[in-house]
């Protein structure tokens, strides 16, 4: 039998996956970090970006916003302020929540406005980057 690794993609609203995955790719801080079963294991941040899953052979992709990943031997537990699979992905919402925090960027704001601004600016890029994958 081959061996997988358990993916749990955990928000603050809900657990957003929980599979058998052969290999898991997440968006570090410093670059792209593949994740195969009996990976040393690891603790740090993930950025706001995609993750893609291989399963059974297939792709799968997911927007992720930052957060932190905990890596076992046979267990992959991300914690994320965002998480949405590709197919659940409104590309005319996320493309309107980019121009929307564009917009509020040329504006006089406060630190925490700034942060709130630029990470949901970072989750419609993510979202973007996901749903637009396969375009040429």
């Amino acid at each position: 039998m081959a061996k997988t690794l358990r993916l749990e993609i955990v928000t603050p609203e809900a657990t957003t996956y929980s599979e058998d995955v052969d290999m898991v790719n997440l968006p570090g801080l410093e670059g792209d970090m593949g994740v195969y079963p009996e990976h040393v294991p690891l603790m740090t941040q993930i950025s706001s970006g995609e993750i893609s899953v291989s399963k059974s052979g297939e792709q799968h992709f997911l927007a992720v916003g930052e957060g932190f990943v905990e890596i076992t031997g046979d267990k992959v537990a991300v914690l994320t302020d965002m998480a949405v699979k590709e197919s659940d992905i409104d590309e005319q919402a996320a493309e309107e929540a980019r121009k929307r925090a564009e917009s509020r960027l040329q504006e006089k704001l406060s630190d925490e406005e700034l942060a709130s601004v630029n990470a949901a600016l970072a989750h419609s890029l993510a979202q973007l980057k996901v749903k637009r994958r396969n375009r040429h």
